[in-house]
C-alpha cells in the first residue's frame, strides 16, 4: 500500500528514445553551486549593497540596449519606440532609400559659412539655396511618408500604417552615420 510501485517495463516510447544524453554543460563543482546559491539566497544587508547592486542590474542593461542599438543584440532590449518588426520595417525601408535629410547638416553648414562671405553673391546664394533645401526636404518627407506606408499596407495590413509617420520622418532626416539603431540595409538595397 504504502511501497514504491515497479516502473512498468513495457517498450520504450519514442520521446524516451528521441532524447539526447548529457545536459550540454559541465556540472559545477560543490564550492561554485553553493557561492552561486548564498548569491541568489542573500538579500544585500546594507544600503552600499543595495546601491551596488542596482548599479550593477543598471550596467548589464545598458550593455544590453548599447548592443541592441548596434545591431549585434537582441531586439528586445531596444527602447519602447523600436521595438517589433513593424518598426524594424520601417527602419529597413527608410535605410534602402536615400533621402536629402542624409545630406541636410553638411549643406546648412556649407550654407552658414556662405553667409559669413562679405559678398553679395554668396548671400543670395545661401539664401535660395536654404529655400531650396527646405523644398526638397518636404519634397522627399511627402515621398517617403508615401513609400512607406504603400509598403506597410502591403506587408502587415492597414493596421499597422497609423502612428508611424514620425518615426519614418525622423529616421530619414538623420545623417546615416548616426542613426540608431544602426542601419542593417545598405542605401538603393530592396527589403
Amino acid at each position: 500500500m504504502f511501497g514504491r510501485r515497479k516502473a512498468e517495463t513495457g517498450p520504450a516510447t519514442t520521446d524516451q528514445v528521441a532524447r539526447p544524453s548529457g545536459k550540454g554543460r559541465p556540472t559545477p563543482s560543490r564550492k561554485e553551486a553553493e557561492a552561486a546559491r548564498k548569491k541568489r539566497i542573500a538579500p544585500p544587508r546594507t544600503r552600499k549593497e543595495v546601491s551596488a547592486q542596482r548599479r550593477e542590474k543598471s550596467r548589464e542593461s545598458k550593455l544590453a540596449q548599447r548592443a541592441a542599438l548596434a545591431g549585434t543584440g537582441d531586439d528586445s532590449y531596444l527602447p519602447a519606440r523600436d521595438q517589433g518588426p513593424v518598426r524594424r520595417f520601417l527602419r529597413n525601408y527608410v535605410d534602402g532609400h536615400r533621402t536629402i535629410g542624409e545630406f541636410m547638416l553638411p549643406i546648412f553648414f556649407v550654407i552658414f559659412l556662405l553667409v559669413y562671405v562679405n559678398q553679395e553673391w554668396a548671400q543670395r546664394f545661401s539664401s535660395s539655396a536654404f529655400l531650396a533645401v527646405i523644398a526638397l526636404m518636404i519634397l522627399d518627407a511627402v515621398r517617403m511618408v508615401r513609400g512607406s506606408k504603400s509598403a506597410l499596407r502591403k506587408k502587415f495590413g492597414e493596421d499597422a500604417v497609423k502612428g508611424n509617420t514620425m518615426y519614418t520622418l525622423l529616421r530619414s532626416w538623420q545623417m546615416r552615420r548616426l542613426r540608431l539603431p544602426k542601419p542593417q540595409v545598405k542605401a538603393g538595397e530592396s527589403i
